[in-house]
């Protein structure tokens, strides 16, 4: 079995050749952070909101452990999936979409994103803003998916509870 071209990585991508090029250079070079940070800022310019080249910068991001930025991107992720969707911006309205429409591939992300978007509200200590987030993803998340069960208990796990 040969090793994947350049051309072949990426190829679901629905990006540019040069969009391709700036992941694959910031993947070849994760051990020098600031290079491969050039390298992702580089393609989400060029990348036009495409999401998988968001969701891939939010990953490289919270791996790097640069929780705000990933968290913008999160945000940036919401947005875009809420514009596309036509998307209510009241919890309420949103809430029964979301757990009516679920298997919905970009639904789903938006859930995705939203518990991310908890956790990394949990990790920069706005703790009110995560345990909302987290809430609100668990109830409608009745198979565990979205590990927001998981941080909000963690969230709201009294002291004695932890010994």
């Amino acid at each position: 079995m040969s090793p994947l071209s350049s051309q072949e990585k990426l190829s679901w991508y629905d990006v540019s050749q040069e969009v391709k090029n700036l992941l694959i250079l910031a993947s070849e070079n994760w051990e020098n952070t600031v290079l491969s940070e050039q390298y992702v800022t580089q393609a989400l310019a060029l990348a036009d909101n495409n999401l998988d080249v968001l969701i891939g910068a939010y990953r490289f991001f919270f791996y790097k452990g640069k929780s705000l930025i990933a968290l913008e991107v999160a945000d940036q992720v919401l947005g875009i999936i809420q514009t596309r969707k036509n998307l209510p911006p009241n919890w309420e309205d949103l809430q029964l979409i979301l757990s009516q429409e679920k298997d919905d591939p970009l639904l789903r992300l938006y859930l995705n994103a939203y518990a991310a978007k908890g956790f990394l509200l949990a990790k920069l200590g706005r703790l009110d803003e995560a345990k909302l987030i987290t809430e609100r993803v668990k109830k409608l998340d009745e198979h565990r998916e979205f590990c927001a069960t998981t941080v909000f208990d963690v969230l709201t796990r009294l002291p004695q509870e932890e010994e």
